[in-house]
């Protein structure tokens, strides 16, 4: 189990805890810190002695410290959990049973509900739409059964998610362009398109949610802006091109309206820096893929009541 760490201090008890409770017990916990000042490593060191801890020297952002807790695993099935994240106890036991029993899945969702508010769904499986938004099913919404039901998904929040390491080292693992953000669905994408497929299993996770997003470099509505650029022009077709439009116009129309216009338009410009390497990628990337992107990113409203990712939100 990998927890990607950066000032958490404050979750890393409850997490770890709840780690170490797990009714799986034979699994390494892994602690990558990504240059911490909150005393996340002397903690560790005095109160996890058993938990192996990987210290970058800097902050490089949750996609690298993800490849990095994953390269160094030695299990083939590696969990992501934040350390905002507190997990049930039969949480590893369930998902690790959901990937053993299917060759073709390279990934598990969970049902992740607010830690602050048990009862509203914080994502229960992301879905990837062709105008480039993706939405977390169910989100804000209240924990009433409608996602006590495995099945398929798009892909898996990586904030308490479990993959096939071999899966994911053999499409590149995370993209690490995108620091933060978003980086968990190129990833569920590209194995999309080399063949494999996410499971959603109930199991229960309770998340804080966007505690580090306040500390982050730009904040949250720039690195989704700029990465959701990013994921479009490595993997969208051109015939896309209009619907992808649509919506950069409407969050363009609600950053001005919420006075934080400019902080956009840099984003976009950030994203407009990274798009030569994106369409080098988007030529091998595309290339190899086993699966057309028209079926690992099927059609869905992009506009109205219904463009919400999962059907059950309206029933």
């Amino acid at each position: 189990m990998v927890v990607p760490n950066w000032n958490g201090r404050r979750w890393l008890d409850g997490c770890l805890r709840s780690l170490s409770a797990q009714t799986l017990a034979d699994h390494e916990v892994i602690v990558v810190d990504n240059g911490s000042g909150d005393g996340s490593l002397s903690y560790l060191a005095a109160d996890h002695p058993q938990v192996r801890v990987l210290a970058l020297d800097a902050n490089t952002g949750f996609a690298h410290a993800a490849n990095v807790g994953i390269e160094a695993a030695a299990a083939e099935l590696v969990a992501l959990v934040n350390t905002d994240v507190v997990l049930t106890p039969d949480w590893l036991e369930r998902m690790t049973a959901a990937l053993q029993g299917d060759s073709a899945t390279a990934s598990v969702a969970c049902k992740m509900l607010q830690l602050a508010d048990t009862a509203t769904i914080y994502d229960a499986g992301d879905v990837l739409r062709r105008d480039g938004a993706c939405e977390q099913r169910g989100r804000f919404m209240v924990d009433d059964g409608r996602w006590d039901e495995g099945g398929e998904v798009f892909g898996a929040c990586a904030g308490a998610a479990l993959y096939r390491r071999s899966a994911v080292l053999g499409v590149g693992g995370f993209d690490e362009r995108y620091f933060a953000y978003l980086e968990d669905v190129d990833l569920a994408l590209r194995l999309r398109l080399a063949g494999s497929r996410c499971r959603y299993e109930p199991a229960v996770a309770f998340h804080a949610g966007g505690e580090s997003s306040k500390r982050l470099p730009g904040g949250h509505h720039f690195l989704v802006t700029r990465n959701t650029l990013l994921l479009v022009v490595k993997s969208f077709p051109l015939r896309w091109l209009p619907i992808v439009v649509y919506r950069q116009l409407g969050w363009t129309w609600h950053a001005l309206r919420e006075r934080r216009l400019r902080a956009h338009l840099r984003a976009i410009a950030a994203a407009c820096w990274l798009m030569p390497g994106a369409l080098r990628d988007r030529r091998r990337m595309l290339a190899a893929a086993r699966v057309p992107i028209e079926v690992a990113i099927p059609s869905r409203p992009f506009r109205g009541r219904h463009a919400a990712g999962h059907p059950s939100s309206f029933r």
